[in-house]
């Protein structure tokens, strides 16, 4: 019994509320399962190489030299030490979660570009050394959300935006000459990639679904009607297909 509303209960409102919040927990998991299992295998790539002591500088970005080209594309599977990947570890799992839970769309795109720039970079501009490591892939994410949630301004980006930047603001000073050792240009050019992906692919998800406020449902002042039908069918879209939905039932019956 809704003892503590005001007005008549809307169920197809209350339903579709259900199902949002039932969606948001699965798309949640799905998300930080994904995120998981992605550093899983930067782990179990690292443990493989270690045990056999292999150590692979041909896989490496090599500035400059054409056979450094192939780490573009493997660079930021390998890492120097366990030291190096456990660093890298939190940021991919953190950031890699929150853009796949709120932009799986634009990070099917999103991702290669800032892996291509973050590579390609290197390889054009970085200092003759082996570059390797994925905080360039962890860089171009954290300017990536912070950057869309900038400019598609719902609450879902710009909490995302917020987070992003309170947890791993402090990238923004990484992208310079700093740490020996530490590839800077890897996080620069990994940066450059974020904020470039994020103008062009900000309109590629959906805008989220909100419940409308109660001052919203009430008709206005003057005892006009609501600017709707109430038998009017509600058209949903859903937010991973783009698609509409099948509508919910008109009515439904308590029991």
């Amino acid at each position: 019994m809704n003892v503590l509303r005001s007005g008549p209960v809307d169920l197809n409102a209350e339903l579709m509320a259900r199902r949002r919040a039932a969606e948001d927990r699965y798309r949640v998991g799905q998300a930080i399962g994904q995120a998981t299992i992605a550093v899983a295998v930067l782990w179990w790539i690292h443990a493989m190489l270690h045990v056999a002591d292999l150590r692979l500088p041909m896989l490496a970005i090599n500035p400059g030299v054409w056979s450094g080209l192939i780490g573009i594309i493997s660079a930021p599977l390998l890492h120097a030490s366990f030291a190096h990947l456990t660093a890298n570890t939190l940021p991919l799992l953190i950031l890699g979660s929150m853009a796949r839970y709120a932009y799986p769309r634009a990070l099917l795109w999103a991702l290669p570009a800032i892996w291509l720039a973050s590579g390609l970079g290197t390889w054009l501009f970085g200092r003759p050394s082996f570059h390797l490591g994925a905080s360039g892939i962890a860089h171009g994410l954290m300017f990536f959300l912070f950057v869309i949630g900038l400019l598609r301004r719902d609450r879902l980006a710009i909490a995302v935006s917020l987070v992003t930047f309170f947890l791993y603001g402090s990238m923004i000073w990484t992208v310079f000459p700093g740490e020996e050792g530490v590839s800077w240009e890897a996080h620069l050019f990994g940066a450059l990639g974020g904020l470039l992906a994020a103008p062009l692919l900000f309109k590629r998800d959906p805008m989220p679904w909100r419940a409308p406020y109660s001052w919203e449902l009430e008709p206005d002042e003057d005892g006009a009607p609501p600017p709707w039908s109430a038998d009017e069918t509600v058209t949903e879209i859903d937010p991973h297909t783009g698609r509409p939905r099948p509508s919910l039932p008109e009515r439904y019956t308590r029991h």
